[in-house]
């Protein structure tokens, strides 16, 4: 027989609970009422997946009003879509619709053993816009992205995409070759590379603390949340695909796809960059591009989506509104 306890006890349960599903009820009550019509009572997804046609997962955010001109935005080695933050919140505040995906193996998407290269990149970027139906949008890619905005405008075509942007990017070649002499040696690549496989967390910290933001010159003020961030970001990320990825955005020739692009192109590059000189990138694509705009940034680092955040801001507004 229960003792007086046990009936107490659960007394205070049933209440509880009820008094849950009354105010969980109420809360539907006052979602749904807020809810702009034909919502069906749901919010706009700010996140989802897609599966690619090879069967690869990827994660994308959608931010911003769903009527609002498109922005989709391409990350860097080895990090993700939170790298864009500032750029997405900023535009989408300003009421773009803000778009950026994971790339395969890195971040929230899935890490497939197969399939890490510019090609595949380029593939599933067309896919998630495909997916989306985009049109008329502003296309960014930041170093790597550089790359994979590159080879989809080069693969397919601009018909979803008004203008775009390399900002800190890798093409025309990162590698030096007997025809881009400007490039870095092997030796450079090969070094990641090592450093990837002997310790990948401290070669993200160190990548990170030093020349990705500059961090390493002399008066440099390091900030540890950054630094933490992109640590963070790339740590996410599969150990085969971003050492993979390392061929990838090094040893792939866009010289082609850039003498493709047809649309109107911002460069946009620091002319501090220790992790993609300058020379050999932004002044050499814009010689390729048919219709570029190139913007230096006296002292900037590679990764001047953080360090520059409110210059990039303004400037990537100003270019997709003019």
């Amino acid at each position: 027989m229960p003792s007086p306890i046990s009936n107490r006890r659960r007394n205070v349960l049933l209440g509880a609970a009820s008094a849950a599903v009354a105010a969980g009820a109420s809360l539907s009550a006052s979602a749904a009422a807020a809810a702009p019509a034909g919502a069906k009572g749901a919010a706009a997804r700010t996140a989802a997946t897609f599966t690619t046609r090879d069967g690869v997962e990827i994660y994308y955010k959608d931010w911003g009003p769903r009527n609002g001109p498109v922005v989709v935005f391409s990350h860097g080695w080895p990090l993700n879509s939170d790298s864009w933050e500032s750029q997405m919140m900023f535009l989408a505040d300003h009421g773009y619709r803000t778009i950026a995906h994971d790339r395969r193996g890195h971040g929230r998407s899935s890490q497939p053993w197969d399939g890490n290269d510019m090609d595949h990149y380029a593939d599933d970027l067309a896919q998630l816009l495909d997916k989306l139906d985009v049109k008329n949008a502003a296309l960014f890619g930041f170093s790597t992205g550089g790359g994979e905005v590159a080879r989809y405008l080069g693969r397919h075509g601009s018909k979803r995409i008004a203008k775009a942007g390399l900002i800190s990017a890798v093409p025309p070649l990162m590698l030096k070759t007997a025809a881009n002499p400007g490039g870095l040696p092997m030796e450079v690549f090969d070094g990641i590379r090592a450093g990837s496989l002997k310790d990948r967390s401290q070669l993200y910290l160190d990548i990170a603390s030093g020349p990705f933001y500059s961090y390493n010159r002399p008066g440099a003020k390091p900030s540890q949340g950054i630094i933490n961030a992109w640590w963070m970001q790339g740590m996410m990320a599969g150990h085969k695909n971003t050492y993979d990825c390392i061929k990838a955005f090094s040893e792939t020739d866009f010289t082609a796809d850039l003498k493709k692009i047809d649309i109107p192109m911002l460069v946009l590059h620091g002319d501090d960059d220790q992790i993609v000189p300058i020379g050999a990138s932004a002044h050499a694509a814009v010689k390729l591009l048919k219709n570029a705009k190139l913007v230096v940034y006296p002292g900037a680092p590679h990764g001047l989506a953080d360090t520059h955040k409110d210059k990039l801001n303004a400037d990537l507004l100003a270019f997709i509104k003019g």
